[in-house]
């Protein structure tokens, strides 16, 4: 018996190239993220492989646990970018930092030696569990200094409980959303997962980083790289990532 009906062929769509990423902790013993030196360059290593053209490793700044300062940051830098040369790592390596709203966030904005992507992108997070009372004050404070307030992995901050209404928030006062790709792949649990494909379906997302603190992440990170949530994200946003380059 004949059949009537056609078996649809599946449409293969561009898997969009992503060069750039722009949070991720790689710059080892100062922080969460890499532990040694041949860990970085195991990182780094790894995330040439996956595509990427350069990275912008952003370093903890915490009161309370991490008080790193430009001048640290930079200095350690250098060291990893002359590693990475000898180890034949032809990545761009450049840094900023990942800022904490704590006590100390607005005395350091007020002395004006701010660790920013592009001079001008200040990435920063807050607690995932617990809003901060001044959040709307902080962040006027950072565009009334000049600078573009750009949240780090919103989708991981469990206080969100109305997401449309939280998030549209957020984006009225001039806030710009980095989210972790590795979210899509329930890396940081359900709740995040489901607030990434949130914001990837409502066109909230500028920006896609890694996160990378460890060679799980970019295994997982590898995985994403390739699956349907990934590609979905560029039909409905504006990623700006490779503007970066």
């Amino acid at each position: 018996m004949l059949s009537f009906f056609k078996k649809k062929e599946a449409i293969k769509r561009e898997i969009p190239k992503l060069k750039v990423d722009l949070h991720s902790h790689l710059i080892p013993g100062i922080d969460d993220g890499s532990q040694s030196m041949e860990e970085s360059l195991a990182l780094l290593k790894a995330l040439e492989d996956l595509g990427y053209e350069k990275v912008i490793t952003t370093p903890h700044i915490m009161a309370d646990a991490y008080r790193n300062t430009p001048k640290g940051i930079k200095a350690g830098l250098e060291t990893l970018r002359k590693a990475a040369s000898l180890e034949g790592i032809s990545l761009q390596i450049e840094a900023a930092a990942e800022y904490y709203l704590d006590d100390g966030f607005e005395k350091l904005v007020a002395q004006g030696d701010m660790l920013c992507i592009e001079e001008k992108y200040l990435l920063f997070e807050t607690s995932y569990y617990a809003k901060p009372l001044q959040l709307e004050e902080m962040i006027f404070t950072m565009t009334s200094a000049g600078y573009i307030p750009l949240m780090a992995h919103p989708e991981r901050c469990r206080y969100v409980k109305n997401p449309l209404e939280e998030y549209q928030r957020f984006k009225e006062l001039g806030v710009l959303f980095q989210v972790n790709l590795n979210s899509f792949a329930g890396h940081y649990g359900k709740d995040a997962k489901t607030k990434a494909s949130f914001l990837s379906a409502q066109g909230m997302i500028d920006f896609l980083g890694s996160d990378t603190h460890h060679k799980k992440q970019v295994q997982t990170l590898g995985e994403v790289l390739i699956s349907n949530d990934y590609v979905d994200i560029f039909e409905s946003n504006t990623i700006q990532n490779n503007r970066l380059l």
